[in-house]
């Protein structure tokens, strides 16, 4: 059954060229255990358990307010900047729990890096947008900071349309190029984790395509979890799916399977369209 009618990639492990077939736990980056997220007393995640494998592309999929941007903003503490928001239970990066006291969340949010739904280049040059962050996290000279911005923006698919303009104002940019330079920028700090939420929403098809073979291109590289309210996009670009539904994970596996034979009543009627 292809309940939506998609032509599933041919997914392989990018380290061993094996075809994926179950979630890895050898190799787990992100691990989420009976974790739970309130926003004062109402309780948006509920109890959530699964291990996200580094190197891969997992996706949250689930209606709207069913708890997937929730998670997604735990992962590197953004929801700690809305008043009364806080969790129960673990969530672990490289096995270290980033909700203890004495945590550095600084350089937590250098590690996991975060790209926005709408493009949110600051009002300053292509060039100062790229080089924020090394400039805040590192001393670097003026050379070793030029190589940096480069490599950036060549691993976001954008040094060739922008290489001419780097002491233009980013805003002047499209909304997709906006979009792969807000990338640009978070991989300018050298992250182990991209945290995506619904990046391609406010952008036409040909720069939803762009981002998504973007995200091709950097798949491997980094371990990047991506929310989307697309199905037909999660389907494109992921490996492995995560369902959410009213703040409860429902069904978790490969992507080829959740979307081809699910396992959960629930899950199946989400991916046809019989609910959500």
């Amino acid at each position: 059954m292809n309940p939506l009618n998609i032509t599933m990639p041919d997914r392989t492990d990018v380290r061993n060229g094996n075809n994926i077939g179950q979630v890895p736990t050898e190799q787990t980056h992100v691990a989420v255990n009976n974790f739970s997220v309130f926003y004062r007393a109402n309780q948006a995640v509920r109890d959530v358990t699964f291990n996200i494998p580094a190197g891969y592309v997992t996706a949250i999929i689930g209606p709207s307010g069913c708890g997937k941007s929730t998670i997604l903003r735990a992962i590197n503490r953004m929801n700690d900047l809305v008043p009364g928001c806080y969790t129960a239970g673990q969530l672990l990066v490289d096995g270290q729990n980033v909700y203890r006291p004495d945590l550095d969340v600084v350089m937590l949010r250098k590690r996991v890096g975060m790209v926005f739904q709408k493009p949110n280049p600051f009002p300053k040059s292509v060039f100062d947008n790229v080089a924020y962050g090394p400039r805040l996290h590192d001393q670097l000279r003026q050379g070793e900071l030029a190589e940096i911005v480069e490599r950036s923006l060549i691993d976001a698919a954008l040094w060739d349309e922008v290489k001419d303009r780097l002491d233009d104002n980013a805003l002047s940019l499209s909304g997709g190029q906006q979009q792969r330079l807000c990338i640009a920028r978070v991989l300018a700090v050298d992250p182990e984790i991209l945290l995506m939420d619904e990046p391609t929403s406010a952008l036409d098809p040909r720069a939803t395509l762009r981002i998504e073979n973007l995200i091709a291109e950097l798949r491997g590289r980094y371990t990047i979890i991506i929310v989307t309210h697309n199905m037909q996009q999660a389907a494109r670009v992921s490996d492995f799916t995560a369902f959410m539904y009213e703040g409860v994970l429902i069904e978790y596996g490969p992507t080829r399977e959740i979307f081809t034979k699910p396992k959960n009543k629930q899950t199946d009627d989400y991916i046809t369209g019989r609910f959500g």
